[in-house]
């Protein structure tokens, strides 16, 4: 349970995006304060994702000093949602990234795998926008970092999780993309013209490489939690393109409907599609908890997806402001009914769990089965 002080931050800095998100969309909402709407984008990134992302390694680590990460991210986020200065959340935020870099640096030695560099990438990444915020460089050119920090953490647990599935091939090539991604990054500051072609070329190359050699298209003829993962897995990869072709055949977008189609494809349609995707997997894990399939799974995913193609392909193609604010509630209840049900279906299998077993009548056999075998959950 100790573990669980780490994602209650997470959690706050969750909600307080999704409350700014309601403010940045014109629409009334339980909390209003000046700095909300500035800090949403961080907040949601490095406050929540990044600090579950951190948690997530320091488990994998088995050190004490490795939950310093978590816990400045959190500590971070919890700044940037008081009255503190601004600048005492960024300090914080810049220090808990640093500190995933350094946790990611043991983990190489003890592997030496493509995967934990690659993730490594992702946090340096992490930190020079953190940096970036922190010395007044706008959201809008720190964007490309935070990005990438998400699509490169991403696709190194995609290969850690399914390594057996992926055979080594191709390994190399991720990491390559992931190399593409952070001189993509820099050169947005410097050239940003062939900046974001890079950009946009390499999120495209990794999505094609997801494609043929993720175990999620076999998975996806699968039943059960595989199924569910695999296609929250394939729809996430959808949108990542997305965001990539905007990128590659746009440039660098800061206003309008392109900025608004690269930010939510790839922190709403690919990241937390990834996070719907492997919570089952990985909350059971990090906080030693019970966390069993059910078919609701789905909702949350359908209405997060069908919120977004409200939002971009009628709101910002069509230029139709309703559909745009139709989308963007959609997306929020699509993620407070997600957490809700992890709540609930957590809460109710571990205090199932702690009941004393029922006997079983002679002859009867109840529906309580083995675990499922790891290959058939991970796709």
């Amino acid at each position: 349970m100790r573990r669980a002080v780490f994602v209650l931050p997470a959690g706050l800095a969750l909600l307080a995006g999704l409350d700014a998100a309601l403010l940045l969309l014109g629409l009334p909402a339980p909390v209003t304060t000046e700095r909300l709407p500035v800090v949403h984008g961080v907040l949601l990134v490095l406050g929540f994702v990044g600090t579950v992302v951190a948690l997530e390694r320091a488990v994998a680590l088995r050190t004490r000093w490795g939950f310093v990460a978590p816990g400045l991210l959190g500590a971070g986020a919890l700044a940037l949602l008081s009255p503190v200065p601004l600048v005492v959340g960024q300090v914080l935020l810049v220090g808990g990234c640093a500190a995933l870099c350094a946790v990611y640096v043991p983990l190489w030695r003890r592997q030496h795998d493509d995967a934990v560099l690659a993730q490594l990438i992702g946090a340096l990444l992490a930190t020079g926008g953190a940096l970036l915020w922190l010395g007044g460089v706008g959201v809008a050119d720190v964007l490309p970092w935070l990005a990438c920090f998400v699509v490169a953490t991403i696709a190194g647990e995609r290969l850690e999780l399914a390594r057996i599935a992926f055979l080594g091939r191709g390994a190399a090539l991720v990491l390559w993309v992931c190399w593409a991604l952070a001189a993509g990054c820099v050169a947005t500051l410097l050239w940003p013209g062939a900046g974001y072609v890079i950009l946009g070329a390499a999120v495209l190359v990794l999505c094609g490489w997801l494609a043929v050699h993720d175990v999620a298209r076999r998975t996806i003829r699968s039943t059960g939690l595989a199924r569910c993962m695999a296609a929250c897995l394939l729809a996430a990869y959808v949108w990542l393109a997305v965001a990539g072709a905007v990128w590659l055949l746009g440039g660098r977008q800061d206003t309008g409907p392109g900025y608004d189609a690269v930010i939510h494809a790839v922190f709403l349609g690919f990241t937390i599609s990834m996070v719907m995707a492997h919570a089952p997997v990985i909350l059971p894990a990090v906080l030693r908890i019970r966390l069993p399939y059910t078919p609701l799974m789905y909702g949350p995913a359908v209405l997060l997806h069908v919120g977004l193609v409200v939002r971009l392909g009628l709101g910002d193609a069509r230029s139709l402001p309703v559909a745009h604010q139709v989308g963007g509630v959609l997306n929020v209840v699509a993620l407070l009914a997600f957490v809700a049900l992890m709540v609930t279906v957590g809460i109710r299998a571990n205090l199932r769990h702690a009941a004393p077993p029922a006997t079983a009548a002679p002859g009867r056999c109840d529906a309580v089965g083995p675990a499922p075998a790891l290959e058939e959950t991970v796709p």
